[in-house]
C-alpha cells in the first residue's frame, strides 16, 4: 500500500503543470528582494504575511483553475460575458485594463532592475539603468521571435536551483522553531511594517497570475473531472512557492536583522547564502536575479496582453498586432522607468507593494464571476469559497489603506 501511495505521489509530481507556472511566476526578483527585506527589517515578525499570501493564492487561484476549466474561457473573456450593459463592460474594461497596465508595468520595471542587479555584480558594471534597458530589448527580441520557451525552461530551472540552496541554508543555520511558528501564526504590524506587508502579498498573490491561471488550464484540462487534478497541482505548487519565500525571509533574519547590516545590492543580499555556498554566495545569488528577472520580463508583458484581449473580446494569438502592441507597451513601459536611474530594491518593491493595492480590485471581479450559475453550474461558489474570498479581499483593503494612511502620516 505504502508503494502503492508513493508511485500515485511520484505520478501525480510528473503531471505538475500550471500551477508550477503559478509558482514560478511570484519566485522572481521580487520575492527574493522583498522576503530578504523583511527578514532583515522586522526578523520573523512578518511571517505570517506569506502563510495569508499562500492561503489567499490558494483560494483565488483554485477559482480561477475551476473557471478556466469548467467554462474554457479566461477570467477576461468571463466578466465580459458577466456585465449584461455596455456602460458596465467599459467601466469594467477601463478598471482592469488600467489595473493590468499600472501592476505589470510595475512589475516589468522590477523584472527589468532585478535582472540588472544580478548581471551588474557578475559583470562588475554598477549602472543598472544601462543594463536594464540592454535586458529589455533582449526580451523584446524573444518576444517578438515567439522562440523563448526553452530559454524560460533554462532560467526557471536556475531560479529552483537557488531555492534548494535557500531552503538548505534555512536547516543549516538552525533558526529558532519557536521564534518561525510565532512569527507565521501570530499575526503583527510592528512600526512602518504596512508596506512590507503589502510587498509580501503583491509578490505572491499576483494579480495577473489570475488571468494566465484561467488560460494556462485550459491547455492542459477540458473536463469537471480533471477538477481534482488542477487542485493538487496548484495547492502542491502555491505551498513548495511559500516554503521557498519563508525561508528567505529565515535566513535574511538570521543574517541581517541582529546586525543591522545594510543591504544596497545583490552582494549585500548573498549574505544570508553564506552558510552554505561561502564566497560564491555574491555571484550564486546575481545568477539566480538575472534568470528570475529576465524570465519574469518576458511572462509579465504576454500576460497583461492575454488579460486585456480577454476583457477587450479580441483574439489572443502571438502573431495578432494587437496583441503584440499590448505586450510591446508594457515592456516599452517597463524600459523607460527602469531607465530613469530607480535604484533596484526600492523600485522592486514598489512593485510588489503596487500589485498587493491592486489585487482587491481583480479579486472581487473574480469572486462575482464565481457566483454566476448560469456560466458555472453546479460549479459556482459555495459558501465557504465566497467567505474566504471575502476575508482576503477584506484584509488586502484593510491593509491597503493602512499602508495608504501611513505614507501621509495619518495614522
Amino acid at each position: 500500500m505504502g508503494k502503492f501511495s508513493l508511485k500515485q505521489l511520484s505520478t501525480k509530481l510528473s503531471k505538475l503543470g500550471p500551477g508550477s507556472l503559478v509558482t514560478a511566476a511570484f519566485i522572481g526578483p521580487g520575492t527574493i528582494t522583498t522576503c530578504s527585506l523583511a527578514g532583515a527589517g522586522f526578523g520573523m515578525a512578518l511571517l505570517w504575511g506569506l502563510t495569508f499570501s499562500v492561503i489567499a493564492t490558494i483560494v483565488l487561484q483554485e477559482m480561477s483553475a475551476r473557471l478556466g476549466i469548467i467554462t474554457q474561457k479566461g477570467l477576461g473573456e468571463s466578466i465580459r460575458l458577466q456585465l449584461s450593459s455596455p456602460t458596465s463592460r467599459v467601466l469594467a474594461a477601463i478598471l482592469i485594463i488600467s489595473a493590468i497596465a499600472i501592476g505589470n508595468a510595475a512589475y516589468e520595471t522590477g523584472n527589468l532592475l532585478g535582472s540588472a542587479m544580478g548581471l551588474s555584480t557578475i559583470i562588475n558594471y554598477n549602472n543598472t539603468s544601462h543594463i536594464s534597458i540592454i535586458i529589455g530589448l533582449i526580451a523584446f527580441v524573444l518576444l517578438a521571435i515567439g522562440n523563448y520557451r526553452m530559454l524560460e525552461k533554462a532560467l526557471i530551472g536556475l531560479v529552483l536551483i537557488m531555492s534548494i540552496v535557500f531552503i538548505s541554508t534555512a536547516f543549516i543555520i538552525g533558526p529558532n522553531t519557536v521564534e518561525i511558528l510565532k512569527g507565521m501564526f501570530i499575526p503583527s504590524l510592528p512600526d512602518n511594517s504596512a508596506l512590507m506587508v503589502i510587498g509580501l502579498i503583491g509578490t505572491t498573490v499576483v494579480p495577473y497570475n489570475l488571468f494566465l491561471h484561467a488560460s494556462a488550464v485550459q491547455e492542459r484540462w477540458k473536463k469537471p473531472e480533471h477538477l481534482g487534478e488542477a487542485r493538487f497541482d496548484l495547492v502542491f505548487s502555491i505551498i513548495m512557492g511559500g516554503i521557498i519565500s519563508m525561508t528567505i525571509i529565515i535566513t535574511s533574519a538570521m543574517a541581517f536583522y541582529s546586525t543591522r547590516i545594510s543591504i544596497s545590492g545583490a552582494a549585500d543580499l548573498a549574505v544570508q547564502l553564506e552558510p552554505v555556498l561561502g564566497t560564491w554566495a555574491k555571484y550564486f545569488l546575481a545568477l539566480g536575479l538575472f534568470a528570475a528577472g529576465i524570465s519574469s520580463s518576458i511572462t509579465a508583458p504576454l500576460a497583461a496582453a492575454y488579460a486585456t484581449c480577454g476583457i477587450l473580446g479580441w483574439k489572443k494569438d502571438l502573431k495578432s498586432l494587437r496583441f503584440k502592441l499590448i505586450w510591446m507597451i508594457i515592456l516599452g513601459i517597463g524600459v523607460i522607468f527602469a531607465g530613469f536611474g530607480y535604484k533596484p530594491l526600492k523600485a522592486i518593491l514598489f512593485a510588489q507593494v503596487t500589485n498587493g493595492v491592486l489585487l482587491p480590485v481583480i479579486a472581487i471581479f473574480l469572486v462575482v464571476v464565481m457566483n454566476n450559475k448560469s456560466l458555472l453550474g453546479q460549479y459556482a461558489n459555495g459558501r465557504l469559497s465566497n467567505i474566504l474570498g471575502i476575508l482576503i479581499v477584506l484584509v488586502a483593503i484593510g491593509l491597503g489603506l493602512k499602508s495608504i494612511l501611513s505614507v501621509f502620516g495619518l495614522i
